[in-house]
């Protein structure tokens, strides 16, 4: 198998080569020449595995060149008990008869970010070995507020790599904000943009493309690479944990092999539902995809509609990971519906980025309509969601996970679809206290991490450990730049 980049499929390169380098030089991302397909008895076999044993057999697919026993020596050090805080790593939780929440927050940085970010150093740094690569990897990351920490943490003083985060100012939560400038490793940075998300992202896409840029940081003995989800050792991670979930739903006798289920997923930018695409396309039983947005509904709007209009306003909201207008992993689900016209999916970036907007082909849309449905939840609507979650269930859930279960619902009251669905959640309600304190009723709010022992007082559930340590942690980084002043900031990072 070898990997193609979505704006010039002449391109072609290897497993190690993709992960390595992140994104393609013309922009494009990634993607397998091929997806391959769950073998004949596949679920049967991976229902009685642990989720490392589920990690290795499903990636294995996608990376040759990679062994049976590098991979197993990856997801035990990714995956163990002294990253993750429970066995199951990605346990499925009953809420009811009909729904089940597919847990993706247990790990070091309590948020779904960990069950990549913790696998994709392995893959990186096996990589450099296998491309004979000298120079050191300098790891740029735009972050709405999770990808960030969960790099930090990932590639936090692993031998040969430098790593720079950037997030948007006043656009992430207090806790995830402290997560990042309390950040501790020798080869870390963390800078503040003024801006939105998009400003951030749009920045890194373009130091990435800046070949003189790249040929400087060459000269000096370094060369770019990503940790967001536009790298393909992001994506596939993500898509075990959506194999694994049918797996789990047939050990807990919740379904039959081969019965069909629904996924719903709060996403921006795109990624994590994308990798559920991924998995129904390689054969798991799904019938629909449900993408679930807050009020930046850019992606609830095109798959609609099969119009992509970022020309909007932004807000910011109560689940700042979500606060996206660009959704940058849509372009490998265009890719793949066009049938692999780079020419096409390459002409409504160059739209994109030159009047904010395109409109797919009707046979794309027809497509879209068929696998996804969507919708989105306002502040109010969420907030609401997870005072009901509470009160009705005893169930504690984020602002990111509320909007899912909110949009779930708005799908079941408008067709009537009742199977058994998976609703990820994406993020411990810790991380977002104060929204998820007063959604449940309280008031009078402490600052910082005061939050955290009042949330666990009022719910009777102890903070995770990684969050309840912030306290006694010193603040490291506290810059800041304009977006037109990030090149200088990796520049200075890395002199």
């Amino acid at each position: 198998m070898y990997y193609r980049s979505t704006r010039d499929k002449s391109l072609r390169y290897t497993p190690a080569q993709a992960i390595a380098q992140g994104l393609s030089r013309e922009g494009g991302l990634f993607v397998p020449d091929a997806l391959p397909k769950l073998p004949e008895g596949a679920l049967e076999r991976l229902k009685g595995m642990t989720y490392q044993q589920r990690a290795v057999y499903v990636m294995g697919l996608y990376l040759p060149g990679f062994s049976e026993a590098e991979l197993t020596g990856f997801a035990e050090k990714a995956y163990g008990p002294a990253k993750f805080d429970t066995p199951d790593v990605a346990p499925v939780r009953k809420v009811d008869e009909n729904t089940y929440c597919l847990e993706l927050w247990h790990g070091p940085t309590c948020a779904f970010k960990d069950m990549a970010l913790q696998m994709l150093p392995h893959l990186l740094t096996a990589s450099l070995v296998k491309n004979e690569e000298q120079r050191t990897v300098c790891i740029l990351v735009a972050t709405s507020g999770d990808t960030g920490k969960g790099a930090l943490e990932g590639f936090k003083d692993v031998d040969r790599t430098r790593i720079m985060v950037f997030y948007p100012k006043d656009g992430v939560s207090e806790i995830q904000e402290m997560q990042m400038r309390t950040q501790e490793g020798d080869n870390v940075g963390v800078c503040a943009v003024v801006g939105n998300f998009d400003d951030a992202q749009t920045g890194v896409k373009r130091l990435f493309s800046d070949e003189a840029l790249r040929e400087n940081l060459s000269e000096r003995g370094y060369f770019f690479s990503s940790a967001n989800s536009i790298n393909w050792g992001r994506v596939l991670p993500q898509i075990v944990y959506y194999i694994s979930s049918y797996a789990e739903l047939l050990r807990q006798g919740a379904i039959r092999n081969g019965d069909k289920i629904n996924i719903c997923v709060p996403t921006g930018n795109f990624g994590n539902i994308l990798a559920a695409f991924y998995a129904k396309e390689m054969g798991l039983p799904v019938n629909k995809l449900i993408c679930a947005s807050n009020s930046n509904n850019v992606l609830t709007d095109f798959l609609t509609t099969g119009i992509y209009d970022r020309n909007r306003p932004f807000y910011t909201t109560v689940s700042p990971s979500m606060d996206i207008l660009i959704s940058s992993n849509l372009e490998r689900l265009l890719y793949v519906l066009s049938g692999e016209d780079d020419a096409l999916v390459s002409d409504y970036m160059a739209q994109l980025a030159a009047n904010g907007r395109y409109e797919v082909s009707d046979g794309i849309k027809a497509q879209v309509r068929e696998l996804f449905a969507a919708g989105f939840s306002t502040e109010d609507e969420t907030k609401q969601t997870i005072g009901k979650m509470w009160r009705d269930k005893h169930y504690l859930i984020d602002t990111h996970s509320a909007v899912a279960f909110h949009v779930l619902e708005q799908y079941r009251a408008a067709c009537g679809d009742d199977r058994v669905t998976v609703v990820a959640s994406t993020a411990s309600p810790f991380k977002f206290g104060d929204a998820v304190l007063e959604s449940v009723g309280v008031t009078d709010l402490r600052g910082g991490v005061a939050l955290l022992d009042q949330l666990a007082e009022v719910s009777g559930i102890p903070a995770p450990k990684p969050l309840a340590s912030l306290k006694d942690k010193a603040l490291r980084f506290d810059a800041c730049v304009e977006k037109e002043n990030m090149e200088q900031a990796v520049l200075d990072f890395l002199s």
